[in-house]
């Protein structure tokens, strides 16, 4: 259901033709990039957090790790995701499709700088079989991101 809720969320925005659906399972950042044929740094992950006891999503690069000092800086506590048992309950999405389009009311989004690297990103589109190719102004727009933050670490800006 979420899949179908991200494509009309995303074709009220123009960006229906974005959308595509795979036969093979994108639920890791490895199955992604194979499936939609691009480096394992170009999907765009999307992590749930929760900060002072709220959910949180930060998409960042596939090749990122979260550094926690960086997290603590920005969020002022250190990172601690959302249980995947109550992942699909607080996101809407299962673990494995959690995506930045058509969540639930009242969830800041923020994109780690990392993604700025790339001319274009791939994001789930809300279930483990579908995704969505964006550049990331795009992204930023469509998905109503409240900004840009610095909090992961395995990658050097070009």
């Amino acid at each position: 259901m979420s899949a179908v809720k991200v494509r009309e969320y995303l074709e009220e925005r123009g960006l229906e033709d974005r959308i595509t659906t795979h036969t093979e399972t994108i639920d890791t950042v490895e199955h992604a990039a194979q499936q939609i044929g691009c480096s394992e740094a170009e999907i765009a992950k999307t992590l749930s957090f929760l900060v002072d006891a709220k959910p949180v999503i930060v998409v960042m690069a596939g090749d990122t790790r979260v550094n926690s000092s960086k997290f603590k800086a920005q969020f002022h506590e250190k990172p601690h995701m959302i249980p995947r048992e109550d992942v699909e309950r607080i996101t809407g999405d299962l673990p494995g499709g959690v995506c930045p389009f058509a969540i639930p009311a009242g969830i800041p989004i923020w994109l780690d700088i990392s993604l700025k690297r790339f001319e274009q990103v791939h994001p789930a589109g809300g279930d483990e079989f579908t995704s969505v190719a964006m550049t990331p102004a795009e992204l930023e727009k469509a998905s109503g991101a409240i900004g840009w933050c610095d909090v992961c670490k395995g990658w050097l800006p070009e």
